[in-house]
């Protein structure tokens, strides 16, 4: 994984160095001027609060918009392959941005859309359905041909800020609709058809049958139970003198009956085939003076797998089945009077003058993008054509169920969020290390001038004690972005839930029982058991404060358990977030008042707490959401109607043996204790003036003699004046030059070289990028004594390898 590097120090940074800086140095005024250092340290926190406010400008900034699009692509792929439909991402520079497997197989070499192979003039339809859906949000292009191949793409805009368009390519919707009606009509549906005294054919644009329910067969081949698909329908009937229509195999006069014939195109475009139902003529569907459609059109309508309504020539609603009133979220109990009464107030009049139009007589059908009134943020596709032969029904509506999708979205969006946001939180965890190295250097130098006797001490240890509360909130955020250090070993999750018990009970108390089961052949994981306990201890204490808001009448309970999970267990879950593997899983759950469904989304954001106001830092749950995705895992949310929460963890199985918590996984040969000052010459490399000035200082006052270089061409350049040094130390992520490169640059010269690298970002996610040996690491912010070890460590290291 790359780590950016600032090419020049941003306006928030240097304000927030300006107000660090002016405050210690107003604090340092007061304190010569009045000899008070709780004053002093008023002036501080001062500098500190203006420091947060920056920090929650930067936040809301046009820039922090740019940040969160740092997309977790990986996450939406493994979402996009759940559906069978070739599905890409692209944005407003017209970039492939992310695909799933289906779009990879059905375009090879991943070609950017619209620009993709297809055959015959199906270009443009593609680019203009592009072009409509950046102007509406939804754009349609039907029948497009990929290699013999007939598509229908339907691209949608989506996106934070509506700057990506998704294309889904999926087998033509006729295709699709004339293939299902086709087995309905051949199946036990067209037999309850036939027992209604409807007769059902599905016809090929050729006029040949292909597919007819048993009751047609039998009254076009006189009786006889004897197919009629493959054969030319127009041949089975016939005219009666009076032009009546008739079957040509019913001779007898007495045995004659005048049939009605309805046409019904459900699907529009040439080769489209065509649903013919056919009524004797005693048994019309619909009375002439009725209001509504008979029984024949309900029971043909409410068969349909695809949402169907009517709508009679005033506009008002005649019938919906059921996948209709399922897609357009309409309550049976309450069913609105007109279509514009299911879209928001801007599409009202836009579907009132469709239906107008088709209800006075046109005869094709049209595609319309409207947004529901209960679901205004996803545009939807409402298709209208106008219906003859059908009573009193003068428009067909058909909507797509699109409620799958749109979850899927959903759960996209939110990943997506939750990456950038985690983004944004490393950033600021990495600038606040570095102000914290400095306040907390700068404190233990001043300490080291004081005895706990002067009145000073418990002033400047105060100031020292709040800034490492400060440091574990950066940690925090660290662990939620994903980039905390993790220490993993191969350990069971029984002995990790053991092991923190005792802990729990103490900080559940008398009030709330703890319930612990533990499943059989559970496998090993591989984490870190520390983060682990910290994941369980956070969620239980969530569930104790859930548990006393309103304390259950038979006392609360908190209930942990463990338990394997296969990979078929996870195939029958269906889920389309969790892989298919081999889990081990931990569920911890309680009876108390549950999470509300409104804000149950957003549980895992930063920040995000429904306690009183110093009651919580909202970083409980990012922390553990942080730590289990970094481990591998996943973990839900659940707010089971009976009450209460339920959390459910899944981490992936590890095929080495466990090794029990607690026990060294590497023993490393002893180091020599670092002494307390040291000799030797030190090249120190630092692009921030605070860290560099206290860790010189700290340095200083160890015995040994540092040479400060603010940048990596500084430092070579220094090099080349002052020859070789003991020990390099320095910055990761520079301006101009990066730590990583310099050092590679000075190992040419001096292969032998002891480096330590110092950063604000986690010591793993730098691993990842830096492939230079023998390196130390110290993270920010440290101590003076922590940088002094890490020195005498280093070079103990050094000496020791040479």
């Amino acid at each position: 994984m790359a780590i950016a590097s600032s090419e020049t120090l941003s306006p928030v940074r240097a304000a927030a160095l300006v107000s660090i800086l002016g405050g210690t140095a107003a604090a340092g005024l007061m304190f010569f001027a009045i000899r008070n250092w709780i004053v002093a340290a008023g002036f501080l926190a001062t500098a500190l609060l203006m420091l947060a406010i920056l920090v929650m400008w930067r936040l809301l900034s046009p820039r922090a918009q740019e940040m969160r699009r740092t997309i977790d692509w990986d996450f939406a792929r493994v979402v996009a392959d759940a559906s069978h439909d070739a599905i890409a991402v692209t944005d407003r520079a017209g970039r492939l941005v992310c695909a799933n497997e289906a779009y990879a197989a059905l375009f090879p070499g991943m070609p950017t859309p619209p620009g993709v192979p297809l055959d015959g003039p199906c270009v443009e339809a593609l680019a203009q359905a592009g072009r409509t859906a950046w102007r509406d949000g939804l754009g349609r292009a039907d029948r497009i041909g990929v290699m013999g191949t007939e598509l229908s793409v339907l691209v949608t805009r989506s996106g934070d800020e509506a700057d990506l368009l998704v294309w889904r390519f999926a087998i033509a919707e006729e295709q699709d609709l004339a293939e299902t009606v086709e087995q309905l009509i051949g199946g036990i549906h067209g037999d309850r058809l036939g027992a209604a005294g409807i007769m059902a054919a599905l016809i090929a644009p050729d006029g040949r049958v292909r597919a007819a329910n048993r009751v047609l067969c039998a009254r076009a081949m006189g009786g006889e139970m004897e197919s009629i698909v493959g054969r030319d329908f127009a041949t089975f009937l016939a005219h009666n003198p009076s032009g009546q229509i008739r079957f040509v195999a019913e001779k007898d006069a007495a045995t004659q009956h005048s049939l009605r014939i309805l046409q019904i195109p459900f699907v529009e475009g040439e080769g489209a085939p065509m649903l013919v139902v056919l009524l004797d003529e005693e048994q019309q569907m619909v009375a002439p003076t009725g209001a509504n459609a008979g029984n024949h059109v309900r029971g043909l309508v409410s068969l349909m797998p695809f949402g169907i309504a009517l709508v009679d020539r005033d506009g008002r609603f005649l019938q919906m089945n059921s996948a209709f009133m399922r897609a357009a979220g309409v309550n049976g109990g309450q069913p609105p009077l007109y279509p514009g009464d299911l879209v928001v107030r801007e599409d009202k009049a836009a579907v009132a003058d469709a239906i107008r139009r088709f209800a006075g007589g046109a005869t094709h059908s049209a595609d319309m993008a409207v947004r529901l009134k209960d679901h205004p943020e996803e545009p939807v596709a409402l298709t209208i054509a106008g219906a003859r032969g059908l009573g009193d029904a003068a428009v067909l509506l058909s909507l797509k169920d699109n409620s799958e999708e749109s979850r899927l979205k959903r759960e996209v969006a939110q990943a997506t969020k939750m990456q950038a946001v985690g983004q944004l939180a490393g950033g600021v965890a990495h600038d606040f290390n570095n102000i914290l190295t400095a306040i907390i250097g700068h404190c233990d130098l001043m300490l080291m001038r004081h005895s706990p006797g002067d009145s000073d001490y418990d002033d400047i240890q105060q100031i020292r004690t709040n800034s490492n509360r400060a440091a574990s909130l950066t940690r925090q955020l660290l662990a939620f972005s994903r980039q905390q250090t993790l220490r993993p070993q191969i350990l069971q999750l029984p002995d990790v839930v053991s092991e923190v018990s005792n802990l729990l009970k103490r900080l559940l108390g008398e009030r709330v029982r703890l319930d612990v089961s533990h499943g059989r052949n559970l496998g090993p994981i591989r984490a870190d058991p520390g983060q682990l306990e910290q994941v369980v201890v956070n969620l239980a204490v969530n569930a104790r404060d859930a548990i006393l808001e309103n304390e259950p009448a038979g006392g609360g309970i908190l209930t942990i358990q463990t338990r394997g999970v296969s990979m078929a267990d996870v195939r029958a879950m269906n889920h389309d977030i969790l892989p298919a593997a081999d889990y081990t899983a931990l569920t911890i759950s309680d009876n108390g008042t549950g999470i509300p469904v409104e804000i149950l989304p957003k549980i895992f954001e930063p920040f995000f707490t429904t306690k009183e106001m110093g009651k919580g830092t909202g970083l409980g749950l990012s922390t553990v959401y942080g730590i289990i995705k970094q481990s591998g895992g996943y973990i839900f949310a659940e707010s089971p109607s009976g009450g209460g929460a339920r959390f459910s963890i899944y981490l992936p199985v590890h095929a080495a043996p466990a090794v029990p918590v607690g026990k060294a996984v590497e023993v490393k040969p002893a180091l020599p204790a670092p002494t307390p000052w040291g000799s030797g010459t030190i090249l120190l490399v630092e692009d921030e003036d605070m860290v560099r000035a206290v860790a010189e200082r700290a340095l200083t006052r160890q015995g040994y003699t540092v040479l400060s270089a603010e940048n990596g061409e500084a430092a070579l350049d220094m090099l080349d004046r002052h020859g070789k040094p003991d020990l390099l130390i320095s910055d990761v992520v520079m301006p101009t030059m990066d730590g990583p490169t310099m050092v590679g640059l000075v190992r040419k010269r001096y292969p032998d070289l002891a480096v330590l690298f110092m950063s604000g970002y986690a010591e793993e996610q730098l691993r990842k990028s830096i492939t230079l040996p023998n390196v130390g690491f110290l993270p920010k912010p440290f101590s003076v004594q922590q940088l002094a070890e890490a020195t005498q460590i280093a070079l103990a290291q050094q000496a020791a390898g040479g």
